[in-house]
Protein backbone atom coordinates (compact mmCIF):
# COMPACT_ATOMS: atom_id res chain seq x y z
CA UNK A 1 0.00 0.00 0.00
CA UNK A 2 1.28 3.42 -0.85
CA UNK A 3 -0.26 6.63 0.45
CA UNK A 4 -1.18 9.80 -1.35
CA UNK A 5 -1.17 12.50 1.29
CA UNK A 6 -3.79 15.23 1.31
CA UNK A 7 -4.83 17.26 4.34
CA UNK A 8 -7.15 15.21 6.55
CA UNK A 9 -7.42 12.33 4.09
CA UNK A 10 -5.85 8.95 3.58
CA UNK A 11 -5.69 7.70 -0.01
CA UNK A 12 -4.27 4.20 -0.37
CA UNK A 13 -4.16 1.31 -2.80
CA UNK A 14 -5.19 -2.18 -1.78
CA UNK A 15 -3.64 -4.96 -3.84
CA UNK A 16 -6.02 -7.78 -2.89
CA UNK A 17 -9.36 -8.67 -1.31
CA UNK A 18 -7.44 -9.89 1.75
CA UNK A 19 -5.68 -6.54 2.06
CA UNK A 20 -9.01 -4.68 1.75
CA UNK A 21 -10.42 -6.84 4.54
CA UNK A 22 -7.36 -6.16 6.72
CA UNK A 23 -7.88 -2.42 6.24
CA UNK A 24 -11.49 -2.85 7.33
CA UNK A 25 -10.35 -4.89 10.35
CA UNK A 26 -7.98 -2.09 11.41
CA UNK A 27 -10.90 0.32 11.29
CA UNK A 28 -13.20 -2.14 13.07
CA UNK A 29 -10.76 -2.53 15.96
CA UNK A 30 -11.03 1.23 16.55
CA UNK A 31 -14.78 1.52 15.96
CA UNK A 32 -16.86 3.09 18.72
CA UNK A 33 -20.58 3.33 19.43
CA UNK A 34 -22.16 5.92 17.15
CA UNK A 35 -19.53 5.69 14.40
CA UNK A 36 -20.80 6.02 10.84
CA UNK A 37 -18.73 4.71 7.94
CA UNK A 38 -20.03 5.65 4.47
CA UNK A 39 -18.72 3.39 1.69
CA UNK A 40 -19.12 4.79 -1.81
CA UNK A 41 -18.09 2.95 -4.96
CA UNK A 42 -19.21 0.96 -7.95
CA UNK A 43 -20.40 -2.64 -7.74
CA UNK A 44 -17.38 -4.89 -7.19
CA UNK A 45 -15.15 -2.14 -5.85
CA UNK A 46 -14.57 -3.82 -2.47
CA UNK A 47 -17.18 -2.28 -0.17
CA UNK A 48 -18.59 -5.56 1.17
CA UNK A 49 -15.11 -7.03 1.65
CA UNK A 50 -14.21 -3.95 3.65
CA UNK A 51 -17.31 -4.33 5.85
CA UNK A 52 -16.38 -7.98 6.40
CA UNK A 53 -13.07 -6.69 7.74
CA UNK A 54 -14.83 -4.17 9.98
CA UNK A 55 -16.88 -7.03 11.41
CA UNK A 56 -13.75 -9.09 11.95
CA UNK A 57 -12.06 -6.19 13.74
CA UNK A 58 -15.12 -5.70 15.94
CA UNK A 59 -15.23 -9.40 16.87
CA UNK A 60 -18.30 -10.46 14.87
CA UNK A 61 -18.34 -14.26 15.06
CA UNK A 62 -20.37 -15.22 11.98
CA UNK A 63 -20.02 -14.29 8.34
CA UNK A 64 -20.81 -10.73 7.23
CA UNK A 65 -22.79 -10.70 3.99
CA UNK A 66 -24.32 -7.94 1.91
CA UNK A 67 -27.87 -7.12 3.07
CA UNK A 68 -29.00 -5.99 -0.41
CA UNK A 69 -32.42 -7.64 -0.17
CA UNK A 70 -33.15 -6.81 3.48
CA UNK A 71 -31.46 -3.36 3.61
CA UNK A 72 -29.96 -3.92 7.08
CA UNK A 73 -28.04 -6.73 8.72
CA UNK A 74 -27.36 -6.55 12.46
CA UNK A 75 -24.29 -8.30 13.87
CA UNK A 76 -23.61 -8.99 17.53
CA UNK A 77 -20.17 -8.38 18.93
CA UNK A 78 -18.45 -9.46 22.16
CA UNK A 79 -19.63 -7.94 25.46
CA UNK A 80 -18.62 -4.31 25.81
CA UNK A 81 -18.55 -3.69 22.06
CA UNK A 82 -21.37 -1.99 20.10
CA UNK A 83 -23.31 -3.97 17.48
CA UNK A 84 -22.47 -3.58 13.80
CA UNK A 85 -25.27 -2.36 11.53
CA UNK A 86 -24.55 -3.02 7.86
CA UNK A 87 -26.83 -1.03 5.56
CA UNK A 88 -26.91 -1.63 1.80
CA UNK A 89 -28.91 1.12 0.12
CA UNK A 90 -28.48 -0.07 -3.46
CA UNK A 91 -32.25 -0.51 -3.83
CA UNK A 92 -33.17 2.75 -2.07
CA UNK A 93 -34.21 5.55 -4.43
CA UNK A 94 -33.54 8.45 -2.09
CA UNK A 95 -33.64 9.93 1.40
CA UNK A 96 -37.43 9.86 1.76
CA UNK A 97 -37.60 6.14 1.04
CA UNK A 98 -34.87 5.56 3.63
CA UNK A 99 -36.82 7.60 6.19
CA UNK A 100 -40.03 5.74 5.35
CA UNK A 101 -38.17 2.44 5.86
CA UNK A 102 -37.04 3.48 9.34
CA UNK A 103 -33.34 3.51 8.46
CA UNK A 104 -32.77 6.84 10.21
CA UNK A 105 -32.91 5.11 13.62
CA UNK A 106 -29.64 3.34 12.77
CA UNK A 107 -27.90 6.62 11.94
CA UNK A 108 -28.41 7.88 15.48
CA UNK A 109 -27.97 4.60 17.34
CA UNK A 110 -25.33 3.33 19.74
CA UNK A 111 -24.10 0.87 17.14
CA UNK A 112 -21.41 1.14 14.48
CA UNK A 113 -23.02 1.80 11.10
CA UNK A 114 -21.40 0.78 7.81
CA UNK A 115 -23.41 2.08 4.84
CA UNK A 116 -22.97 0.92 1.27
CA UNK A 117 -24.35 3.39 -1.33
CA UNK A 118 -24.56 6.30 1.18
CA UNK A 119 -24.76 8.86 -1.62
CA UNK A 120 -28.43 7.89 -1.95
CA UNK A 121 -29.16 9.38 1.49
CA UNK A 122 -26.47 12.07 1.68
CA UNK A 123 -29.05 14.70 2.71
CA UNK A 124 -30.02 12.86 5.91
CA UNK A 125 -26.59 11.67 7.05
CA UNK A 126 -25.24 13.13 10.28
CA UNK A 127 -22.75 15.91 9.57
CA UNK A 128 -19.91 13.95 11.16
CA UNK A 129 -18.98 10.64 9.54
CA UNK A 130 -16.15 8.90 7.72
CA UNK A 131 -16.62 8.84 3.95
CA UNK A 132 -14.61 6.13 2.17
CA UNK A 133 -14.55 6.16 -1.62
CA UNK A 134 -13.65 2.89 -3.36
CA UNK A 135 -12.15 2.95 -6.86
CA UNK A 136 -11.71 -0.05 -9.14
CA UNK A 137 -8.14 0.14 -10.51
CA UNK A 138 -7.38 -3.37 -11.78
CA UNK A 139 -8.69 -6.91 -11.30
CA UNK A 140 -7.26 -7.18 -7.79
CA UNK A 141 -6.33 -3.55 -7.10
CA UNK A 142 -8.59 -0.95 -5.47
CA UNK A 143 -8.10 2.63 -4.40
CA UNK A 144 -9.61 3.70 -1.08
CA UNK A 145 -9.84 7.33 -0.03
CA UNK A 146 -10.75 8.02 3.60
CA UNK A 147 -12.30 11.46 4.02
CA UNK A 148 -13.14 12.36 7.62
CA UNK A 149 -15.96 14.76 8.47
CA UNK A 150 -15.49 15.86 12.08
CA UNK A 151 -12.83 15.68 14.78
CA UNK A 152 -13.59 12.07 15.80
CA UNK A 153 -13.02 10.87 12.24
CA UNK A 154 -9.95 13.05 11.66
CA UNK A 155 -8.38 11.42 14.73
CA UNK A 156 -9.44 7.99 13.47
CA UNK A 157 -7.84 8.56 10.05
CA UNK A 158 -4.66 9.80 11.75
CA UNK A 159 -4.58 6.63 13.90
CA UNK A 160 -5.06 4.44 10.82
CA UNK A 161 -2.31 6.30 8.98
CA UNK A 162 0.12 5.78 11.88
CA UNK A 163 -0.91 2.14 12.21
CA UNK A 164 -0.42 1.41 8.51
CA UNK A 165 2.67 3.49 7.80
CA UNK A 166 4.25 3.93 11.23
CA UNK A 167 5.10 7.22 12.82
CA UNK A 168 4.93 9.04 16.09
CA UNK A 169 2.02 8.60 18.48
Amino acid sequence: MSPILRPNTLDIISHSVAQTRRLGARLGMRAQAGDIFCLEGELGSGKTSFVQGIGEGMGVAGPVVSPTFVLVSVYSTPPGRPPLYHLDLYRITGPQEALDSGLEEYLYSEGVVAIEWPERIREILPIEHLWISFRYLEASKRGLMFQPRGARYEALVNELTRDIYGGKE
